[in-house]
Parts: C-alpha cells; structure tokens; sequence
C-alpha cells in the first residue's frame, strides 16, 4: 500500500536538468532520468518497478512502466490507498514518479512516491484551507486563454501566479486565433500583465504558431485554464492522435463546457508528455512567492521606494504610488496584485493556525499517553 511518509525519503531533483539513463530505456519518453533512476535504487533493491502516474481515480490510479517479461512500456491499474494519515497534497497525483509492488494482494499497488521537482498547488475550492495538487513533476505549465472571448487579465494574473509558485515555467498560449483579427493587440496587453513570460498566439485549427509551441514545450507540460478555451483540442494537435473528446463552447457567452473530467497525462508525437487538466472555475492559490514572482514588475518599482518596508498607500516618496498616478502601473493591476497578497496572507494564517493545533494535538496524547503509563511528561 501507499505509504505517504515515503514522499520524502530522498532529495528533490530537477526533471528538466536531467538526461534520460539511457537513449532506449523504456520509459526515456515519460520523462524517466539518470537521477531519477538514482533516486530509486533502493526501491530496485527491494524487487520494486518505477511507474509514471498518468490518470488518477479515487483510491486506484492508471500508471505507466516497463513490463517485466518484455521491457516495453504498459499501463497497468493500481490501488494507491493510503497507509495512515496522507493529506490531499501528499496523496499520489498525475505526473508523479512511484514505486510500485506488482504482487501486492488484493491488486497491485503504489508504495512511495519519489520526490516531487515541482507541484502545482491551489486552494481546494470553498473556505477550506487545504491545498490540492493539480500535477507533479511539470517543466512548463502552459496557461490558455480564448481569443474568441476578451481574455480575464486578472485570471491570467492569478494562474501566473499559480505556475510560478510550482517552480515550473510558465508560458501563456492565446487559442482560436483564427476567429479574430486582433490578436495581436490582445497579445500585446497579455504580454504586458506577464512580465518576463512567453506569449504565443496559436490556432490548432489552422496550424497558426503551433510550430513555435511544440519547440517551447519540452519534457513535461501541464495544461491549465478554464473550461471552452480550447484545451482538448489543443491536446489532440499536440498528441497528433484524438485522445480527447472536443466540445463546442456556447455561441452566446463562449463559456465552455466540462470535457475534461480529470487529470490525464499523454506522450505527445514530438516528444515529451502533455498533462491535460479539467478546466478550472476556482483558482486559490496556495500561499508562497508566486504572487511576487508574477507581479515583478511592481516588485522592481518598489526597489525604488524611499522606505524599504514601504506599504504602498500613503508613504512619502513611494514609488509604486507615483507610476499609478502617472499610468505607468494600471490601477486595475495594482488592485489585483493587492487582492492576491490577501489571499496569500489568509493561507499563511490558516497554515500558522492548522500546524499549531496539529501540535496541540500531538503533545495532549503524548501527555495522555504518559500519564496513563505513571511516567515524566517531557517536551
């Protein structure tokens, strides 16, 4: 069975940095590296398999490695109920690398996780502060946005924010251009929201800058964005083959409809594998330095404040003030960066808040324990 406590055993590692073990090894086109396949010795040692996650159902998940008997890559159905106690974030995820027991009884089954190079992490949707683990082990986190509709610069803003925080590359692909003949100013305003990222404009209808995206996107891609933005078509294009089923978006509103209902991971005809996502109405981010990161272009002008603590409200000689009052920075995108700092903050403080009752919790049953055996009670 799945034991969560494994997920850390050994050293992160970065996917992207590293060479396949071998130019014919089984599972080269999955991703599988020489560090990788370090990392997981000692799982070798104990008559383990490694596998890629590529779909993941409640309790059972679908991964990918190399058969036993004939060395090819196969997919097999795997039980991934947990041992203990394994939050949301810890649980086995599309695009993680696992070590997998194929005698387990009553089915074969994940052990352990390897490391995570990168996770994207949001919120889980509601008042909850539990994070929820959208792909693992992602080089570039591709984010769409229709050119069929005026693209939410504040949702580009907040997915951003979400891929820089992963650790991933992010890069932001403007679909169905040839629906519109102004795709290009609206690149120009996307690029402007997006300091320091890759904007494409593509059609997989038309072949328009498809091109450009394949050679952007090596190793592994995550997909993300809202729903009729055109990701399973995008996915097809990209996979050469119909591995998704394509909806229409509505012609009224452009708002699209549910095709993808979950997770799934797809080796693409020009190398490298795509992890396809279901299109996302709720984007919480998870706390950390994603927002800074997305947002650096007013990280830069606050260098130039007279206070280097400097709030950015009333403070003399503020210079995040003055490109607003100037239109250099565009209020709209001052308000954004300022309601996803909040949000980060509000994480932080229901993170500080769950560790310390978490500890509580641990110390009264230590306390418990101790009393009930007539021994010390020590901290």
């Amino acid at each position: 069975m799945f034991n969560a406590a494994s997920t850390s055993s050994f050293p992160l590692s970065s996917s992207s940095s590293s060479s396949p073990s071998s130019g014919d090894a089984p599972l080269a086109g999955y991703g599988w590296t020489s560090d990788l396949a370090e990392q997981f010795a000692p799982y070798v040692e104990a008559g383990l398999l490694p596998a890629r996650i590529v779909r993941v159902d409640r309790g059972q998940c679908d991964a990918v490695l190399a058969d036993p008997d004939t060395g090819e890559p196969r997919t097999v159905r795997l039980d991934t109920r947990p041992v203990g106690d394994a939050d949301m974030i810890n649980c086995p995820c599309t695009g993680d690398w696992a070590a997998v027991d194929l005698h387990a009884r009553p089915m074969a089954a994940v052990t352990a996780l390897l490391p995570r190079s990168t996770a994207i992490i949001r919120k889980v949707a509601g008042k909850r502060s539990d994070g929820q683990v959208l792909a693992a082990n992602v080089d570039s986190v591709l984010i769409t946005a229709s050119l069929a509709a005026d693209p939410d610069l504040g949702r580009i803003e907040r997915f951003l924010a979400l891929a820089w925080e992963s650790g991933a590359e992010p890069l932001v692909v403007l679909t169905k251009a040839d629906l519109v003949h102004d795709a290009e100013f609206i690149r120009a305003d996307v690029e402007a929201i997006a300091p320091g990222v890759t904007v494409l404009v593509v059609s997989a209808e038309t072949g328009e800058g498809m091109d450009v995206l394949r050679a952007c996107i090596p190793g592994t891609t995550a997909l993300i964005g809202q729903s009729g933005v055109g990701k399973s078509t995008l996915t097809n294009t990209l996979a050469g083959t119909a591995v998704m089923a394509v909806q229409e978006a509505r012609e009224g509103d452009q708002k699209g409809r549910h095709t993808t209902t979950t997770r799934e991971l797809f080796p693409l005809a020009g190398g490298g594998v795509l992890i396809d996502t279901p299109g996302l109405r709720e984007v919480g981010l998870y706390g950390g330095e994603g927002v800074e990161m997305a947002f650096g272009d007013i990280a830069e002008l606050a260098e130039d404040c007279r206070f280097h603590d400097c709030g950015h409200h009333t403070e003399p000689g503020c210079a995040v003030q003055a490109a607003l009052a100037d239109g250099t920075l565009p209020q709209r995108r001052m308000d954004s960066y300022l309601k996803l700092q909040r949000e980060n903050e509000w994480i932080a403080s229901r993170s500080d808040a769950r560790l310390a009752s978490a500890r509580l919790k641990k110390w009264k049953t230590i306390t418990k324990s101790m009393r009930a055996s007539g021994g010390p009670v020590k901290r």
